[in-house]
């Protein structure tokens, strides 16, 4: 009985000291200490990129004498250019450098880019006279718009290596398991959210009013300082920075997956799953936070684990991994799948906001937007209560309803990201409805004073009509948007955050993509008499058919939406500490058997492990 109770005493004290030396190396390098110098870069590149691109349009038709076609077209495709970069980004980060250094170099291309542009509107050489009439107004030549073009590309370079790898990295310093998340009372998504609208306001308010006031040099210099600044800040939290070391590209482990399932397409499963191929020191760089467990789900995939007798001949070999491969990789493979249906579904929501930057801009426009006698509020500033609700709205998300939904669904987060993103597509059918009803009553005000046939009169009616569907827009944000982000996070293998969060990004370039495609489907086809979407004179237009028909195509994703949904089964995952405790209880039975064996004589050496 003592020697029973000396071995229970020398397992408790080794069990004590390992958790202690595990939290003495947790707390080495990462924790909270950390994201002031993350977010602080992304509040300061998240300023420079709302102040270069939110105002670029007036830049490319006032200063550069672009038309409008042509100018709106060269914004289009660098958008959609920004948004597939990050696919770009995340994979070299996933598989060779490491999510700090495509931070960083993404940032510093990003500097250069901004550099090109600030340096060309100090310089008379690369504008074109100026046309104040905007009549007959000479354009910029090919030279004159080089730096232009030049910014563009490597603004859309340096934003695919910041886009998709600031939250993965941001999520690297802090315990993002089951018990860490719950463990704290902030959301790591949620406050990453509320900087950036931070940011973007900061930019709409005060750069957008320097570049139409105090000239473009000083307009564009300030976001290229405030970049130069993010870069100084990041670099200076790199001693505290804990890095994961990228282990290969994740693109090839999934092609090894399906090669080896293809391979053994005619073997049988074997009934029990713990017979197929397991491996965790295989593993153990890319499953830090846990291994992924047998699901059954794509049962089809669990063939490439299968052990065959030729995989079986030498035991003590590394596998060939386009032969064989490990549960923990099938389950890679199946994450992906499962997620992309939810993730399709958020593409229908950008192409239905995208409109947002354009024909409600256009409706602002023509409508009274006088806040004093003497001072009106700029149309393209309408965003602002957007972005406002959508920071109020994520405080009151965190503070208040995560605290009371908790207390009826016992989950620590409030609700479920997909329960989160759900709401939001409710509320953005809402909004877009409102924006059909707004257009309406704008619509009926011309016509009493008779303007519908005068589109540059101001119509007298106030536009903060459309302030309700901004206000709804931006609560829609708080839920989809945040919901979507932390799905794509939460539900993607850990090793392949930063390519997951670029599927974020590509959303919004494929939903933005779609909505050009709608609203140039939806001019053609309407006729040129009654078409809802006119060239010149929208009070003659039907905006608000156009509208209801985006409601009706947001009613039918929220179905789909709802489908893919009740069928999704959340990732299988066995936590990391759950993992080591049964290692642990595993080698002290075999070194209690050993010292069994020897009578107890060298009971001094038990508890010797891999990690000694």
């Amino acid at each position: 009985m003592e020697i029973e109770k000396g071995i229970k005493g020398d397992m408790e004290m080794e069990m004590v000291e390992k958790a202690e030396s595990k939290k003495m190396n947790h707390h080495r390098r990462g924790g909270i200490r950390t994201l002031p110098f993350i977010f602080a870069n992304e509040a300061c590149d998240r300023f420079a990129s709302a102040g270069f691109h939110s105002n670029l349009i007036s830049y490319l038709t006032q200063e550069l004498n672009m038309p409008l076609v042509a100018a709106s077209n060269t914004l289009t495709n660098f958008g959609g250019t920004s948004s597939f970069t990050p696919l770009l980004g995340a994979l070299l980060a996933d598989s060779f450098i490491g999510r700090f250094w495509t931070i960083t170099i993404g940032c510093l291309i990003y500097e250069l880019g901004l550099i090109s542009i600030t340096i060309s509107t100090t310089l008379h050489y690369f504008r074109p006279p100026p046309c104040p009439t905007q009549l007959n107004c000479q354009e910029a030549s090919s030279l004159q718009l080089s730096p232009l073009y030049i910014s563009l590309l490597l603004t859309s370079l340096g934003s695919g290596g910041i886009r998709p790898c600031v939250v993965p990295f941001s999520a690297d310093q802090v315990d993002m398991t089951k018990d860490g998340v719950a463990s704290r009372k902030w959301n790591l998504f949620n406050w990453y959210f509320i900087i950036m609208g931070f940011a973007s306001l900061s930019a709409l308010t005060v750069v957008v009013y320097i570049q139409d006031n105090m000239g473009w040099s000083l307009g564009l210099g300030i976001p290229t300082i405030a970049m130069l600044i993010s870069i100084v800040l990041f670099v200076l939290g790199s001693p505290f920075y804990k890095n994961v070391k990228p282990e290969g590209s994740p693109l090839v482990r999934l092609a090894q997956v399906v090669v080896a399932a293809v391979k053994k397409r005619n073997e049988i499963l074997p009934d029990d799953p713990q017979l197929l191929y397991q491996n965790r020191e295989l593993d153990a760089a890319i499953s830090l936070e846990g291994d992924l467990l047998h699901s059954n789900q794509y049962k089809w995939l669990d063939k490439a684990a299968i052990v065959t007798e030729v995989d079986a001949k030498d035991s003590n070999a590394p596998p060939n991994l386009w032969n064989l491969v490990t549960v923990h990789r099938v389950e890679e493979l199946k994450s992906i799948v499962r997620m992309l249906p939810i993730w399709a579904s958020g593409i229908l929501l950008i192409t239905s906001s995208s409109h947002l930057g354009s024909f409600v801009i256009q409706q602002a426009r023509s409508m009274d937007r006088h806040l004093t006698p003497s001072f009106q509020i700029a149309p393209a500033n309408m965003s602002i209560f957007s972005v406002l609700t959508m920071m109020t709205g994520i405080i009151l998300y965190e503070r208040l309803f995560v605290p009371f939904a908790r207390r009826f669904t016992k989950n620590p987060a409030g609700i479920t990201c997909l329960q989160r993103m759900g709401v939001g597509f409710v509320i953005n059918i809402i909004a877009t409805i409102v924006s059909a009803l707004v257009e309406i009553k704008r619509k009926n005000v011309a016509a009493e004073y008779n303007l519908l046939d005068s589109p540059k009169a101001i119509i007298p009616i106030s536009v903060f009509w459309l302030v309700p569907q901004y206000c709804l827009h931006g609560v829609a944000e708080v839920f989809m948007s945040v919901g979507h982000l932390e799905f794509l996070f939460d539900q993607s293998p850990e090793s392949m955050r930063s390519s997951a969060t670029a599927l974020y990004c590509i959303t919004t370039a494929i939903g933005n993509y779609m909505g050009t495609l709608l609203v140039s489907l939806v001019h053609k086809y309407t006729g040129k008499e009654s078409n809802w979407l006119p060239d010149r004179n929208l009070n003659r237009g039907r905006l608000d058919y156009y509208y209801f028909l985006i409601t009706g195509i947001q009613v039918i994703n929220l179905i789909y939406y709802l489908i893919c949904a009740w069928f999704y089964n959340y990732k299988p995952l066995g936590e990391v500490c759950d993992r080591e405790k049964e290692e642990y209880l595993e080698e002290e039975s075999t070194s209690i058997s050993v010292d069994s064996l020897k009578g107890g004589k060298d009971e001094d050496k038990r508890g010797f492990t891999k990690d000694e």
